[in-house]
């Protein structure tokens, strides 16, 4: 049986800290656009996301509009704007706070939230498909790839304690889609002082005892960090034609 209304939380309060710029990364102008612009405009216009809202601080907001109207991106799903928390998993607590407060805890059925960062720009509306399709079927959802690596456990920073096996371990990416009532209840329990030592936004899920399921990651997902990683996504704009000049 089909679940309800995807609600899709964008992830863009943080500063960063491994760029050399005067913005945040999200906020960077590539191929004459906003980065964050590259994950809206796919969101917006995918037909099962129902709604969308916007983490971010006062001051990028109006020049967020800007830039959607700009790019004629429709703006008829978008829901407004949260003020971003103390850490990442903060501004998602506020988010789904906000969902459930316009929608009534009472009332909340089978609506999911979806989670995605502004700083993976690269997302497809396969992926995204891939993602809400397999939600049907689980109380959460997240893309993952295998480690290439071999992965160890230092305690110390110093000496390895001991190594992972390679082939159980996975890197967790976005978007991720949750059960709303369930995940905001997960979320709750870590409230407030655990909740900022939580990194990725399934953790609180898995802790809960939630019914997390992965699907295969997608390597051209990646999450611009460094300047290496921004720099590949000139270039990924550059082929695509949509940069005429850099």
């Amino acid at each position: 049986m089909k679940k309800g209304k995807v609600i899709a939380i964008v992830l863009s309060g943080g500063v960063g800290s491994r760029i050399i710029s005067d913005m945040p990364k999200q906020y960077v102008k590539v191929g004459d656009r906003m980065v964050i612009s590259y994950c809206l405009e796919t969101l917006m216009l995918h037909p099962q996301i129902d709604a969308l809202r916007i983490v971010a601080a006062e001051e990028w907001r109006n020049p967020i509009l800007d830039e959607m109207e700009s790019l004629n991106i429709p703006m008829d799903k978008f829901e407004g704007f949260v003020e971003p928390g103390d850490s990442r998993q903060g501004s998602v607590v506020n988010s789904i706070k906000a969902v459930i407060d316009d929608i009534g805890f009472d009332e909340i059925s089978d609506e999911r939230v979806l989670i995605h960062d502004a700083a993976r720009p690269c997302v497809t509306a396969e992926h995204i498909s891939t993602i809400i399709e397999a939600s049907e079927e689980h109380e959460g959802v997240m893309p993952a790839l295998p480690m290439k690596d071999t992965v160890y456990l230092s305690d110390d920073g110093v000496t390895v304690t001991r190594l992972f096996e390679k082939n159980r371990i996975y890197s967790g990416h976005t978007p991720e889609v949750f059960d709303l009532k369930k995940y905001y209840n997960a979320n709750i329990l870590l409230v407030p002082g655990k909740i900022k030592l939580i990194n990725g936004s399934s953790e609180p899920a898995v802790m809960a005892g939630m019914d997390v399921a992965m699907v295969a990651g997608d390597e051209d997902n990646f999450k611009i960090t460094t300047m290496a990683d921004l720099e590949k996504f000139k270039e990924i704009i550059k082929m695509r034609g949509i940069e005429k000049q850099w």
